[in-house]
């Protein structure tokens, strides 16, 4: 099975790749390069030892060359773009980007009578609905253009399958994604600035950045900053492997959480990337970030019964590859 990764340099996409790949897939990347660096496609090919086509488009620009070149049996979605804060300030690129996007790609793959599809959906979808989010939870409530962009890809995969019953598509609702390879060869190096949490951490722990933002102090938590059920990167994507076997001889448009069902502050984050690597963190509480809800983590129960996959990684394995992938980094980009 050939299996095209929209996104596939980008954080998540990478690790997916080399988990299909390792799993026995063959891998083609579309990804336009606006999160990531080229180098990792060169990084990925030494990785699996084999070579990797590779498409640099976006998922907005005409898609056709690519199935009539390569006979893609399945997709994997990862292309968009997903800062919450930058979603409230650039509403109209978020949904030009995220929603024309997919409706562009599942045009094309009707076309060409590709019908399996895998997305990457948000736990951002629940809004601040009741603790912990189960796939059976309201979605309608989401507190960002970026969390609306996701319910409405998700409500045209619905659709979609209601008026054609031959797709068959999962929907994977992800929580916070951390760590990286633990061969220190990729993992999460965003453009700028960084949005999330532990590339910020690193990237503070390593000289490149002064400080670290931490956006609110005052939420009703116990030590009063934001909680999240952080997940270590390779088992997010071996829940893609999990979902695109299980979909394999299924029809339908199935709904799982990519979580660990446990939650940790801000702080304890910070903290133990302290008591881990023995590097102290300079950092301020800042305001909250707009569109940012108290706490979150699910319930990956479904996930666990029917996929047979969950997250098996701990948090000090997340600390570490995440700082050893940091250390590997910025010692190449010293060279």
């Amino acid at each position: 099975m050939n299996v095209l990764v929209t996104g596939g340099l980008g954080y998540i996409g990478s690790h997916a790749v080399l988990c299909l790949l390792k799993s026995g897939f063959d891998v083609t990347i579309a990804d336009n390069l606006s999160n990531c660096d080229i180098s990792v496609h060169k990084r990925l090919e030494e990785l699996s030892d084999k070579p990797i086509k590779l498409y640099t488009t976006d998922v907005r620009a005409s898609l056709s060359k690519i199935f009539e070149e390569d006979k893609i049996d399945a997709v994997i979605h990862f292309a968009a773009l997903k800062a919450v804060g930058e979603s409230i300030q650039k509403p109209l690129e978020y949904y030009d980007n995220n929603v024309y996007g997919a409706i562009n790609l599942l045009e094309t793959m009707s076309h060409y009578g590709v019908k399996s599809f895998v997305f990457s959906s948000s736990a951002v979808v629940y809004g601040d609905s009741g603790l912990p989010y189960r796939e059976d939870a309201p979605v309608s409530a989401a507190t960002n253009p970026y969390g609306q962009t996701k319910i409405m890809i998700e409500n045209i995969l619905q659709d979609l399958y209601r008026a054609d019953n031959s797709w068959h598509i999962a929907i994977l609702r992800y929580f916070n994604p951390i760590g990286a390879h633990e061969s220190g060869k990729i993992g999460e190096n965003p453009v700028g600035i960084p949005n999330n949490l532990m590339p910020y951490v690193a990237k503070v722990a390593s000289g490149e950045l002064k400080e670290l933002s931490v956006f609110g102090g005052d939420y009703s938590t116990p030590d009063g900053t934001g909680i999240r059920d952080y997940i270590h990167v390779c088992d997010l994507a071996e829940g893609h492997i999990a979902a695109l076997n299980y979909i394999a001889n299924k029809t339908g448009a199935h709904t799982w959480n990519l979580g660990t069902g446990k939650g940790y502050s801000v702080l304890e984050i910070v903290n133990t990337f302290i008591n881990i690597t023995g590097v102290q963190l300079p950092y301020k509480v800042v305001a909250r970030r707009a569109g940012d809800v108290p706490v979150s983590y699910c319930d990956p129960s479904k996930a666990q019964h029917e996929l047979g996959w969950q997250a098996t990684r701990t948090l000090t394995d997340m600390v570490k590859d995440t700082w050893h992938w940091e250390r590997a980094r910025t010692a190449d980009e010293r060279l």
